[in-house]
């Protein structure tokens, strides 16, 4: 983990309320880290459904390839997360570690291992030893409380410089309900479903399949629309509990995705995870500058967020604004290269309020002092107007700094 907080980090965190039917612990079980957490346990009442999206990378780890199998039965009683260890191309020798794990945390919760969902981050290709949670999830089980939600935020970090934690409260049939959510990344952030890992709780009574449906159609404007990198990883893992504890206190079962009374809920759920997503974002490995990129005037929405990413993830545009340099031709560029509906004289570009580019050349009215000085603020916003269409789409990533590669290029060492 980085010993330096990014300088994007949140002033506060926000107070974060249990969640009725979810307790918690962490441990340090010396996976690579030492003198830090390094392992999550996660406990559901019984009841608990489960929704996830996970990496559509054709080399998943064996944890994604454990929870999808398990994920049809929309049942949960627990959650495991370790740091440190992907778990990832780690052949038969990982797919017994996720065996051997779950069934220790099942021991602990007093379940079944079907009913036990993992998640594993950390370096690629290393044998993740399942050993090290023996007597750490019994002693984690025992001590399991319903707070505080930033030592959970804490232990599943990598090379996170500060947790990312979220909350909502929301009118479900007239019955306030609670939304938590975590995550964790900072690199190999290229989402191709959700986060590298990010787990929200809820105490709303909500069927597995409506919980399913609301997070893959979350993810797209959310985890979806973020970068840092353009590496999707091997783990991303996005998982929602429903504990359906607010039943008690009269909040009505949801089992229709149709069903109206879901709508004020369905906007906080998309509203946490966009917060976690910009979060994330802020935390990019090496990051100085976190940046909002929204493309307007696209033929279809998907013509503007693959011109969007393609802006985001080129090194280029990422090094130009680390450099604090309006370097609209390398934007031009980005645009250019997406292989997306794109023409060049009628093309409009502004960094902030500033109009730098216009109809295929620099804005007559460009002052570069003032460019300048907008490009030394913490955020910077990037607008390209292509004037094709009337769609839009908006993504958000960060700089490209000196000390991402330096974090990178010794990170096994």
């Amino acid at each position: 983990m980085s010993q330096t907080v990014s300088p994007l980090a949140p002033k506060t965190f926000p107070d974060l309320p249990p969640v009725a039917g979810v307790r918690f612990a962490t441990a340090e079980a010396g996976i690579r880290y030492r003198n830090r957490t390094d392992v999550l346990l996660m406990l559901f009442e019984r009841g608990t459904t489960v929704a996830g999206v996970f990496t559509r990378s054709k080399c998943p780890s064996a944890p994604v390839e454990w929870c999808e199998a398990k994920l049809a039965a929309g049942r949960a009683r627990a959650l495991v997360v370790n740091s440190g260890n992907a778990n990832a191309f780690t052949g038969k020798a990982g797919r017994a570690a996720v065996k051997r794990t779950a069934e220790l945390a099942a021991e602990a919760a007093g379940c079944k291992p079907r009913e036990v969902f993992l998640a594993s981050t950390g370096v690629i290709g290393e044998p993740l030893d399942a050993s090290k949670f023996e007597g750490v999830l019994t002693d984690c089980a025992a001590r399991a409380a319903d707070g505080p939600w930033l030592d959970a935020a804490k232990a599943i970090m990598t090379t996170d410089t500060f947790p990312k934690v979220a909350t909502r409260t929301v009118d479900l049939g007239g019955v306030p309900v609670t939304l938590v959510g975590i995550a964790k990344g900072a690199g190999m952030i290229a989402p191709d479903m959700a986060t590298m890992l990010s787990f929200v709780v809820t105490d709303a009574p909500i069927a597995a399949p409506v919980l399913q449906g609301l997070l893959d159609r979350g993810v797209i404007d959310t985890f979806n629309a973020l970068t840092i990198d353009g590496d999707t990883s091997t783990s991303d893992t996005l998982l929602m509990f429903a504990t359906g504890a607010a039943a008690a206190r009269g909040a009505p079962v949801i089992e229709e995705s149709r069903d109206k009374r879901l709508a004020e809920f369905r906007a906080a759920l998309f509203d946490l995870m966009g917060d976690l997503a910009r979060q994330v974002a802020r935390d990019g490995e090496g990051a100085r500058k976190f940046v909002t990129i929204n493309v307007t005037g696209a033929t279809s929405k998907r013509s503007a967020r693959r011109i969007a990413m393609s802006i985001a993830n080129s090194p280029l545009v990422k090094t130009a604004i680390a450099g604090e340099d309006a370097n609209w031709g390398r934007v031009v560029m980005a645009v250019g290269k997406a292989g997306e509906p794109a023409e060049r004289d009628r093309l409009a570009i502004w960094f902030g309020d500033i109009r730098v580019a216009f109809r295929g050349a620099r804005d007559p009215d460009y002052d570069e002092a003032a460019a300048s000085a907008y490009m030394r603020r913490d955020e910077i916003e990037l607008k390209v107007d292509l004037a094709l269409g009337e769609a839009s789409d908006t993504v958000w990533t960060c700089d490209l700094t000196k000390e991402y590669v330096a974090i990178n290029g010794d990170y096994r060492s």
